[in-house]
Order: structure tokens, then C-alpha cells, then sequence
């Protein structure tokens, strides 16, 4: 069986490109092989600004929305990130969709597709690595950055790849790969 890979699309802005980049991720990803390939948007999704009583380590989740969000965590067995750079970071709906939970993050692999500016959102991955790690996830090294991302869209507002991304994209699942399933184990672990 292979691991369940979610790619979440992290900005919920109207009329943001996260979709179009991930829908050419996801088909990227499917090809790839090594995966059970799996959309997440944030932006369906919806969730407000993190609103748990309880500290999200206890699991004691009051909302429909958190024990959701915490169900589709937990089925994963490795994420990628699309995601946008707002002010050096990633949006705020990222962030507060990796803070909702703790658990289910944890030991599990996790990568990043970036798109924006000149930087192709680079800053923001590197501090949302920050977040991640401290949730006891792997992000990997490689990673998919999209500079100029507007220049990237045909008039359908498809995103249109190059070998450049193409190759970032198969370096980084080739690592995503070899990651998640050494990291299987920890986080689920073999019943006796």
C-alpha cells in the first residue's frame, strides 16, 4: 500500500493561484508513483482562528471543524505544502491550520511548493520549516520554489511548469518518498 500524501493548498485569499500551482502538483505527484496522492484546500476547509479550549496536544477537541481537520491530519502519512509568501512568511492560514493540531503532525514527512515574487516564496518556507519541525515533522531540504509565479499562468489561468520545476519536483518527492517511510514506523506503530 503506498503512504498517503496530502498536498494542502495554504492560501484562502480570492483570487489566489495556490490552486492552479497545486492542481499541477498534484498531477506531478500522481505521476510520480510513490504516492497515494490527496487535495486538501484550506480555504474549504475554513477553519476560523484556532478556537480549542484545550492545549491541541490533548486532543480534547470541543469542534466539528477541529475534529475534521484533526481526521484529515492524522490519514496522512506526508503533506506538501503549496503555499505563497505574505510579508517573509507563510499566510496566516497555514499557520493556524499547523497549530490546530499537534499529534497527528507529528513524525511524518513534509515538503514545500512556494510561488511568488522574485524570491518564489522561499522566506516563508524557511520560517514556516521553523513551525513545522517544532510540530516533530521532517521538511525536506528540497524543495519547489515558483518565482514570478504570474508569468507561469496561460490565459486560462493554468500553471505551466518548466523543466527547472519539474526536475525540483521530482528531487523533492524522490526525498519525500525515502523520509516517509522511514518515519512510518514512529507514527504508526505495529500493533503485537
Amino acid at each position: 500500500m503506498k503512504p498517503r500524501l496530502h498536498v494542502i493548498t495554504a492560501s484562502t485569499r480570492p483570487g489566489r493561484v495556490g490552486p492552479a500551482v497545486a492542481h499541477w502538483f498534484l498531477d506531478f505527484a500522481r505521476s510520480h508513483g510513490h504516492f497515494d496522492v490527496h487535495a486538501v484546500d484550506l480555504a474549504e476547509l475554513d477553519l476560523p482562528i484556532y478556537n480549542e479550549s484545550h492545549h491541541p496536544a490533548t486532543q480534547e477537541y470541543e469542534h466539528a471543524h477541529t475534529r475534521e481537520w484533526s481526521g484529515s491530519v492524522a490519514a496522512a502519512d506526508a503533506f506538501v505544502f503549496v503555499t505563497p509568501e505574505y510579508n517573509f512568511n507563510p499566510p496566516p492560514s497555514l499557520v493556524n491550520a499547523l497549530n490546530y493540531v499537534y499529534r497527528e503532525w507529528n513524525y511524518k514527512a513534509c515538503g514545500f511548493v512556494s510561488y511568488g515574487g522574485v524570491s518564489g516564496g522561499l522566506r516563508a518556507v524557511q520560517m514556516a520549516k521553523q513551525l513545522v519541525t517544532t510540530l516533530k515533522m521532517m521538511p525536506m531540504v528540497e524543495s519547489v520554489a515558483v518565482p514570478m509565479v504570474a508569468q507561469s499562468l496561460d490565459e486560462q489561468g493554468n500553471f505551466v511548469s518548466n523543466r527547472l520545476i519539474d526536475h525540483s519536483a521530482q528531487q523533492m518527492l524522490d526525498e519525500l518518498a525515502k523520509w516517509t517511510c522511514a518515519l512510518m514506523p514512529l507514527h504508526r506503530p505495529v500493533s503485537n
